[in-house]
């Protein structure tokens, strides 16, 4: 069977939830037993995220190959649950950077390089999806931005060449638009969703579907008005309501009939669907016994989708306990010894998480050593295990001046130490230690207890590791070295044996947590959170 392909549009504004839609539909067609796979292209020149400011684009994702992508792929993995890879998500930067490569390699022969036909070649040549076996796949294909922006004008010209090569029944077009409501006239208006569709039709694309966001239900008269100024059928005219719980998602799409309406437009058969699973991890969701409060101590909680993939883990380990996590963000540089128990006293847990640079560092290490002190669970991740390092030095071992070389490079006491293969890197786009590594456990570890495992892999993205010059007097002063890697180089999870919770690991282990399988370091975290609750 040939792939199928559905690209994802959008228009109006931004924001409108592409990604959701996108997602929704990969869930109910993984559901009826296809094999789905997801990719994102963004029209921003930026090569990949992996050097935008997280305040401003949000959290960079991290696949198992070790690419650097956009958070929508977090969203993609979580509601498909199927781990995706480099190719799965595509820039601007990174379609020009490949055209120029070839360009001065003389792959053109000479010829002047233009966007039609050297861009949309490229661009096309990373929609196509071929895979050895016979089973039907089916390749959802999300285009960032809005459609009208220039910046997004290559990628439809793409997809227009694209539908004309494989065939219309082989790709079809979702447009995912705004139906805005008018207080003074109390009235629903189609008219932003009529021009964003004839600005694809000028560009010689007819969307298949039409998903309407709306904040009020849309009665018959409206989808058929819709229908009738943009060339689909009624029934193709789908609302998308907001809904309380970002997994409910799927399941109002599929009361729209999303999934139906697609396969029909793929002339594809639509089995019933399974939802077995997720719709007792949503019942879950929506009715739980008990809640808990976890201090998230960052330096990006300005914008929260900074920490999408911590936020989602956190509320998976929430569902699997039965419990609602509330999270408290607290600003790190707003944390100092003095004043840590009045910003801390009322949770139930901390979780440091990532980050880079020397701002809000001391507030860390102050929640840090808080929730070592009082017996509060906690979770560090990343940067979060490196300041468990610093701070433990320095408050127990007695280094008073420890530090990672990151933050201070003339500290006496360097416990946090750049990698070897780092020393000479200029670039700081992609060269970080990226992707999925393995860590093997020690057996009479929490984090063997709580992966159930003597070896795992997790995904990482960093710069810095242990110095292992201080392993040996960090041992010896209580710390528990629990995690390290195959070749006994680099020390990936730290514990204390006589804390309630207390557990610090060098990777993202948020980045592979489901809502339907809980990571098991969050999932601890929020029942030691419920146990501390108990108990306080």
């Amino acid at each position: 069977m040939p792939v199928k392909y559905v690209f994802v549009t959008g228009g109006v504004v931004s924001g409108l939830g592409k990604g959701i839609t996108a997602a929704s539909l990969g869930r109910l067609l993984k559901a009826r037993g296809y094999k789905v796979t997801m990719q994102k292209f963004d029209p921003y020149i930026n090569i990949d995220p992996g050097t935008m400011n997280p305040i401003q684009h949000g959290e960079v994702f991290v696949t198992d190959d070790g690419a650097e992508t956009d958070l929508d792929l977090g969203h993609y993995e979580r509601f498909i649950d199927e781990s995706l890879d480099k190719n799965s998500n595509v820039t601007t930067g990174k379609v020009y950077w490949s055209v120029l490569q070839k360009e001065r390699r003389g792959d053109y022969g000479g010829g002047t390089v233009q966007v039609i036909p050297h861009i949309t070649n490229e661009i096309k040549s990373r929609f196509y999806r071929n895979f050895a076996d016979e089973e039907t796949r089916i390749a959802i294909i999300e285009v960032g931005g809005t459609v009208g922006d220039i910046e997004s004008q290559p990628f439809l010209e793409s997809i227009r060449q694209f539908q004309h090569e494989v065939g219309h029944d082989n790709a079809i077009l979702i447009h995912v638009t705004l139906i805005p409501y008018l207080n003074a006239s109390e009235e629903l208006k189609t008219k932003p969703t009529q021009a964003s569709v004839k600005d694809l039709q000028g560009m010689g694309i007819w969307p298949d579907m039409i998903v309407c966001r709306s904040e009020h239900p849309l009665d018959q008269g409206i989808k058929d008005k819709i229908a009738l100024f943009c060339n689909v059928p009624s029934n193709h005219v789908l609302q998308n309501l907001d809904v309380k719980h970002l997994y409910e998602a799927p399941l109002a799409m599929e009361k729209e009939h999303l999934a139906q309406v697609a396969c029909e437009c793929l002339h594809l058969d639509c089995p019933a669907p399974d939802f077995t699973d997720w719709e007792k991890m949503v019942e879950d969701l929506k009715h739980p016994t008990d809640e808990v409060t976890i201090a998230l101590v960052g330096k990006y909680v300005q914008l929260h989708d900074a920490y999408i993939s911590v936020v989602e883990a956190l509320k998976h380990g929430g569902i699997t306990n039965r419990a609602t996590v509330n999270i408290k963000w607290i600003d790190s540089e707003t944390v100092t010894d003095e004043n840590a128990d009045s910003l801390l006293a009322d949770v139930h847990g901390i979780l440091v998480p990532g980050g880079f640079g020397s701002r809000g560092i001391e507030g860390m290490i102050c929640a840090i050593r808080y929730a070592r002190e009082r017996k509060v669970p906690f979770l560090g991740l990343c940067l979060g295990m490196q300041l468990t390092i610093v701070e433990y030095a320095r408050h127990v071992v007695g280094f008073h001046d420890a530090h990672s070389i990151e933050m201070d490079a003339g500290t006496t006491h360097p416990v946090i130490a750049l990698m070897p293969d780092q020393n000479g890197v200029e670039n700081i786009g992609g060269t970080l230690r990226l992707g999925a590594y393995p860590c093997v456990l020690a057996e009479d570890s929490l984090a063997h207890r709580l992966y159930g495992s003597a070896t795992i892999s997790e995904r990482h993205r960093h710069r810095y590791e242990v110095n292992n010059d201080y392993r040996a007097a960090l041992a010896e002063h209580g710390l528990k070295l629990s995690g390290i890697s195959p070749d006994n180089r680099i020390v990936e999870m730290c514990e204390l044996a006589d804390h309630p919770f207390y557990i610090a690991t060098q990777a993202h282990p948020e980045l592979k947590s489901r809502p339907n399988r809980p990571h098991p370091l969050f999932k601890g975290l929020v029942a030691a959170a419920l146990q501390y609750k108990k108990e306080s």
